[in-house]
């Protein structure tokens, strides 16, 4: 077996004899100079695939647990050793400017994973209201130094659902999406209990009607599983399309315990989401971004924002082994 030429030696061969044969006079010294340009080496190496990179998930918590007092989360989230955060549209108001956020977030050590910029509305008479509420939310996500911009969607309620509504939606996540790109943000979408993207069919129609360099998957494996769906599964589904997750746990809602609707979302470990599933299928596809912990609120009333965060923590790091 020959030995292998060093890449520079390759790349000045490759300039030499390029040169040879656009300064050749006649076709024969063309072809001489081109056979030349080959000598025989092995090059088998060129056709090995790179080796994928391992996973490497980085992880977040959200404010919402906190309702709407940011900077108490803020404070939080970075004392339980989060090195990101997920906030939501509210703070646009709270803070009197970008830059003050954003210099909050940097004495905690904090980055701004994402902005909660709410539902997009389907109606035509609003599209256009929509596109630029969620622009307008991108832009302070850029001027934060934040990385996403999370939409949801309103289901309607008052007629039944088309096919024709998925695709609405698809086409106008993803000209909002184009608009963040300009911006330097990335758009995704949040499967949701009681939004269009309710049940795992439901995700696939939207994600079908949008274009993929615009908009991506934020998935819920939480939600997903309670719109009767497999995260883990979606994880290997859509991991093209992912941009970034919410771990979040869910527990069908005790008998004793009044409630609007059948389920509570409760701390991590202590619900029915297989999340060991759903971390192997993570590094299964070699998943590298974002995992942001989600309790939207606290099950327990005695207990507040930051224990329940500490209890997910813990478990993150106790069972599933992985390091915050």
């Amino acid at each position: 077996m020959h030995g292998r030429m060093p890449r520079r030696e390759f790349l000045q061969g490759l300039g030499v004899a390029g040169a040879t044969v656009v300064g050749a006079s006649f076709p024969g010294e063309a072809t001489w100079a081109a056979e030349r340009l080959y000598p025989p080496r092995d090059l088998s190496y060129f056709d090995t695939p790179i080796t994928p990179a391992p996973a490497d998930i980085l992880f977040g918590y959200a404010s919402i647990t906190w309702g709407g007092n940011d900077r108490q989360a803020i404070e939080d989230v970075a004392a339980l050793g989060f090195h990101g955060i997920q906030l939501r549209s509210n703070v646009i108001k709270e803070f009197g400017s970008a830059a003050e956020l954003r210099e909050l977030l940097e004495k905690h050590q904090l980055k701004m994973v994402a902005l909660s910029s709410g539902d997009v509305r389907i109606d035509s008479a609003v599209e256009a209201e929509e596109i630029a509420k969620h622009t307008a939310n991108a832009k302070f996500v850029h001027d934060v130094g934040g990385l996403y911009l999370q939409v949801t969607d309103g289901r309607p309620k008052d007629r039944a659902i088309s096919a024709e509504d998925y695709k609405r939606l698809g086409r106008l996540i993803t000209e909002i999406g184009k608009r963040t790109a300009d911006l330097g943000i990335s758009l995704g979408y949040h499967n949701h209990m009681g939004s269009l993207g309710e049940r795992p069919e439901e995700v696939d129609q939207i994600l079908q009607a949008t274009d993929p360099r615009f908009a991506k998957l934020e998935l819920d494996v939480a939600h997903y599983f309670q719109g009767g769906g497999d995260p883990a599964k979606a994880i290997e589904k859509y991991s093209d399309r992912l941009l970034f997750l919410h771990i979040k746990d869910v527990e069908p809602v005790p008998a004793n315990v009044e409630a609007k609707r059948p389920f509570r979302f409760v701390e991590l470990g202590r619900g029915k989401v297989n999340l060991p599933a759903v971390f192997d299928a993570l590094y299964k596809v070699n998943f590298r971004g974002w995992a942001i912990v989600e309790l939207d609120v606290v099950p327990d009333k005695s207990r507040t924002p930051k224990e329940s965060g500490a209890i997910s923590k813990k478990y993150l790091e106790e069972k599933l082994g992985v390091t915050i």
